[in-house]
């Protein structure tokens, strides 16, 4: 009975969470994370305005909660993109745009995310989760520069590789910022985006020839 009782529980939390989750991505999607409120939150997600608070403390902790989510799974797929391709700042292009491509259809929202990325709490755990995917993508980035110094026969050392790694993800970062500037075309912010990653790669590799 103990354990019955327990594996209800526990399938009552997560559906809970679940609610809730896409309660805050909904809302976030349709009017912006600024104009939405917990309490609206609660109220789509049908629970109460304290059990919310128990799966996220904030309204910064739900937007974390769900552009995880968002990030892993754009660098998911820049995985899979850049897996066929050989030539590095390409392959480098490839693992960054579909995290563009994302933050082009909600540019608000990803500015946000962003600002608690860098800003938000250290205590917050839904942000240390966040920061670990941005160590993932600079480590993606860095691997293939690294891997494709040593197809060259190139002496690249690690501190070099690991700074390119955070100048492309910076790029990347610097590009989202500047979403809300003025309507731009995705095809116009990824050939600026393939120049910018190109000149990083160029110089990284070149200067060691």
């Amino acid at each position: 009975m103990a354990v019955a009782a327990a594996s209800r529980r526990d399938r009552n939390m997560r559906d809970k969470r679940d609610r809730i989750f896409r309660a805050a991505a909904e809302l976030f999607a349709e009017r912006g994370f600024a104009a939405v409120t917990t309490q609206e939150v609660s109220d789509r997600a049908d629970v109460a305005a304290g059990t919310l608070f128990r799966y996220a403390a904030t309204k910064s902790e739900l937007l974390l909660m769900i552009y995880n989510e968002e990030f892993r799974a754009a660098i998911d797929e820049g995985e899979r993109r850049a897996a066929p391709i050989a030539e590095p700042a390409a392959a480098i292009n490839a693992l960054v745009v579909p995290t563009i491509e994302r933050s082009v259809r909600t540019p608000e929202n990803s500015m946000a995310y962003q600002r608690e990325l860098l800003f938000g709490l250290a205590a917050e755990p839904y942000r240390a989760e966040g920061v670990e995917l941005v160590y993932r993508l600079e480590g993606l980035i860095s691997a293939r520069l690294q891997a494709h110094a040593r197809e060259r026969g190139l002496s690249v050392d690690s501190a070099s590789v690991r700074l390119a790694g955070e100048t492309v993800f910076g790029i990347m970062n610097l590009t989202i910022a500047r979403l809300s500037d003025a309507p731009v075309e995705l095809s116009d912010i990824e050939r600026n985006l393939r120049v910018q990653i190109k000149q990083v790669v160029d110089g990284l590799l070149t200067e060691k020839e």
